[in-house]
């Protein structure tokens, strides 16, 4: 290898007329502006394509007289002044924040993720959380949120798939030329790169930062591959959840701890952090070791400050998919650390890695961590909320199920990321501008009836003659590169049909997303999908894990089915699903099939895309699909069952999914009267669109998460700062003695005034309680009755707080009163709890402190 003395860069040489062309591909606006993607095509279509669909690689490699006949075109420059003009209103116009909130213009909240999907040319995501993360960005944007995103820079991101000629998955890593992508590195005042410096095991460890431009939102990603580490230094950033368990710790410190330390040395400094998944987790420690360094602050003083600025977003439903050490590990890379810098001991710094407190803990689990140091904690969907609920229980052993304080925000989907031009043209023209502006507006989709069925529906069709289109030149392709025949490259030519009814599948090959289920009676299936008048067709795609053998043979049996002469036609296997491939799919299927084992899919975000584009969904009770059926907007696979014995529920759920196609999806897509136009199938997609549409998007989510989390949480955090934090100061003094107190906390005597009576319904039901408080007073603490019918379970439990009645108090004793509203006949029991009380709590679990009668 050679070594080089000195480094240049070369940009594209762009004639004066075309100078706004550097800034609109420099912004990834144009990712979501159908308008610049036009004209981003339109400089050279050819060249567009073998970029795929890189700007900034395409300017770099267009010819200078193509360029300068461009820059002649008055018809070009006109469209691109259109752009550009677009592109300066979106920034300067007054947003939603700004109406509505507007604290200031500061970055005041930052979002970390390990991975994002933004465009398909930048391969720093894997799959769907990387695409959220992504949608996330896009939708702050629109929204004017004040907000800044962290990330890694990953140099071969995640792998390309390639398979042989018996569908076995194979990986190819390509190299990502960053100089050649729409970011930029930031430099110091003398223009060289900003590096940052990270302590590690007997070494230091450096990394720069690429700035990437998301309309008005800014991503900085870290890459440590620079001169000054060491050859496997320089590779921490290299892959995407590669390498081993040691490889990624030292990518989860340079994301947590050095994305803080990167944003402060850039003059951000964000009061709120949002930690997308348990990978950035180690932010909370820098955080507190701010505090400490900085203000001068005790370890619990900064640590309680932080815990109300931090919010956690888990996206597992599983234990599995968590990050966890071994202690050993920690120590070698926190010893120095939490010693020296948080001024904590060992015990006291390997109980932030767990939320079971009655045992010591044998590793350290980042979504522990994450819980233990963020006020605000999420699942992505209703059902996930109460999966994580389920999972975490043992954290939270006093707390009634209902009242663990996990909360959940439902995904969404960045709908003008996801919806083909054709519908944003038909839907523009229909919906208005309002549509643009806001796409979660109900009143706006209730539009979706003006359009006219024969509109809606050739639009749909030609999506579906793009994608067929699509699916054969990539087969070609797929097969070209294998060394195939040229009888198999003609036959794949002829794959599919543009007017047959089509079912797409397209995620990660894990085995609990069963992409094989609808494989399990052959002869069934093929006499659904090979009826000559009614004929059914299956697109396939999605990457097993490198290391996930069961997934990559669930792939391999797709592969076997599409070589089945009767079968040949009618099933394709698109490799290297990404961005683009999911484009084209969510934007051309009639049906979108998703059937995993319920409970494990968090959310999933894949069913979304299609709403929009008129796809409708065949889906199990899982995840979004739990919260968003209803037998006017798509189908369900069974009913929400969760079986112990998993072959019987392989057996009945495949059985639901050939019924449904054969006795349900089938009859409703080929019922056309003599307008050819299948009327009831186009009554569903409209009521999908108009009742999923303004919900299952990511500027409603955003605007969850920013007034449930991030508004809560950074006015919180400026009253904490106030007067030198003396609210932060006396707030965590108050925790420390309730803590040191609660052993006192106890009930004397409960007496109740109407034991034995029979209520009616509209009487109240009075209680009186004597309780010992310690050196705690009223002012510290709730007193509650909780109360529910009795063999009710966990449902309908309620609770009443109790009045402090004043009187002189004996002996730390106080008196307490309440009363039970009588409001439905059964019978019912009551207990009644202590817990403690501060206007500055979350949530009256925080301390995780409650006293039960």
């Amino acid at each position: 290898m050679v070594n080089y003395i000195g480094r240049f860069n070369v940009i594209p040489s762009l004639p004066k007329k075309l100078e706004p062309l550097r800034e609109i591909v420099y912004n990834l606006f144009w990712t979501w502006n159908y308008d610049a993607i036009d004209l981003l095509r339109r400089l050279d279509p050819q060249l567009w394509e073998e970029t795929y669909h890189n700007p900034v690689l395409m300017l770099g490699k267009i010819s200078q007289k193509r360029l300068n006949d461009v820059a002649a075109d008055d018809s070009f420059l006109a469209h691109m002044d259109r752009v550009y003009t677009q592109l300066k209103v979106y920034k300067e116009e007054k947003t939603w924040y700004q109406k509505n909130y507007n604290y200031g213009n500061e970055n005041v909240i930052a979002y970390f993720s390990a991975e994002y999907g933004l465009t398909e040319s930048l391969q720093i995501y894997s799959g769907g959380l990387g695409v959220l993360s992504g949608d996330h960005l896009k939708s702050s944007s629109d929204l004017g949120i004040p907000l800044v995103a962290v990330g890694l820079c990953y140099k071969e991101g995640y792998f390309q798939q390639y398979l042989t000629n018996d569908g076995w998955q194979q990986e190819r890593y390509e190299i990502t030329d960053f100089y050649n992508q729409p970011m930029t590195l930031i430099t110091n005042k003398d223009n060289t790169p900003l590096k940052i410096e990270l302590d590690f095991p007997g070494r230091k460890v450096y990394f720069q930062i690429w700035k990437i431009e998301i309309g008005r939102i800014p991503l900085y990603l870290l890459d440590t591959n620079v001169p000054e580490n060491r050859e496997e230094d320089r590779k921490i950033t290299r892959t995407l959840y590669g390498g081993n368990i040691e490889t990624r710790i030292q990518q989860e410190i340079v994301l947590g701890i050095g994305g803080i330390r990167a944003l402060h040395a850039m003059e951000l400094r964000p009061l709120v952090c949002h930690m997308n998944e348990g990978h950035s987790a180690f932010l909370s420690l820098e955080r507190i070791r701010l505090l400490i360094k900085l203000y001068g602050l005790s370890f619990n003083e900064a640590k309680d400050i932080n815990f109300h600025s931090n919010i956690f977003t888990t996206h597992t439903p599983v234990p599995a998919g968590i990050d966890i050490f071994p202690n050993d590990l920690m120590e070698k890379y926190f010893g120095a650390y939490y010693r020296n810098e948080l001024q904590i001991d060992d015990k006291t710094f390997y109980k932030l890695g767990t939320i079971v407190k009655d045992k010591p803990p044998t590793n350290f689990n980042m979504a522990h961590l994450a819980m233990n140091m963020a006020g605000f904690v999420n699942g992505v969907s209703k059902l996930h909320g109460q999966v994580s609920k389920k999972m975490w229980q043992s954290g939270f052993p006093d707390i009634p199920f209902d009242e663990i304080p996990i909360e959940h925000v439902t995904n969404g989907v960045h709908i003008h990321s996801h919806l083909s031009n054709d519908m944003y043209e038909l839907l523009y023209r229909y919906l208005g501008e309002k549509f643009n502006r806001d796409p979660s507006d109900e009143e706006v989709w209730k539009r979706i009836d003006e359009i006219p069925d024969e509109e809606l529906w050739r639009t749909h069709e030609r999506r579906r003659e793009r994608l067929v289109a699509f699916a054969r030149n990539r087969l070609k392709k797929q097969i070209m590169q294998r060394g195939g025949s040229a009888s198999e490259i003609n036959a794949a030519k002829e794959v599919l049909d543009a007017q047959a009814l089509t079912i797409g599948f397209a995620r990660r090959f894990a085995t609990y997303k069963r992409a094989n289920l609808i494989f399990r009676d052959i002869e069934r299936l093929e006499s659904i999908l090979c009826n000559p008048d009614y004929p059914v067709q299956l697109i396939f795609a999605g990457k097993a894990h490198p290391k996930d053998e069961e997934g990559k043979k669930l792939i391999q049996e797709v592969i076997a089915m599409t070589k089945e002469p009767s079968l040949r036609k009618k099933i394709v296997f698109i490799e290297n699903y990404d961005m683009n491939v999911a484009r084209y799919m969510v934007e051309g299927c009639d049906v979108w099939l998703n059937n995993p084992r319920r409970p494990l899919e968090a959310s999933g975000t894949s069913g979304m895309k299609v709403i929009a584009n008129g796809g409708l969904n065949l889906s199990v009770l899982d995840g979004w699909w739990d919260e968003a059926y209803n037998h006017e907007v798509g189908w369900k696979i069974g009913n929400g069952e969760e079986y112990e014995n998993l072959d019987y529920q392989d057996e009945v759920e495949s059985r639901l999914i050939y019924e449904m196609i054969e006795k349900e999806i089938i009859p409703l897509f080929y019922n056309r009267g003599e307008d050819k136009l299948p009327r009831g199938w186009i009554a569903m997609m409209k009521n999908s669109m108009r009742a999923l549409g303004p919900f299952f998007n990511t500027h409603r989510m955003v605007r969850e998460y920013s007034e449930r989390f991030y508004f809560k949480a950074y006015e919180k955090r400026l009253l904490l700062m106030n007067n030198k934090w003396k609210k932060a100061k006396e707030f965590s003094a108050w925790k420390q003695k309730v803590y040191q107190n609660w052993s006192n906390v106890k009930f004397i005597s409960i007496a109740e005034e109407l034991k034995g009576v029979e209520l009616k319904v509209g009487n109240k039901y009075p209680i009186t309680a004597e309780v010992e408080l310690g050196d705690l007073t009223p002012k510290d603490i709730d007193v509650q009755i909780y109360y529910g019918k009795i063999d009710n379970g966990e449902k309908d439990k309620n609770f009443v707080t109790m009045t402090y009645v004043p009187k002189k108090s004996k002996d730390n004793r106080y008196t307490y009163r309440g009363e039970i509203e009588c409001v439905n006949t059964g019978q019912f029991g009551f207990t009644l709890r202590i817990l403690p009380k501060h206007e500055l709590l979350i949530n009256q679990f925080e301390l995780g402190l409650i006293r039960w009668a």
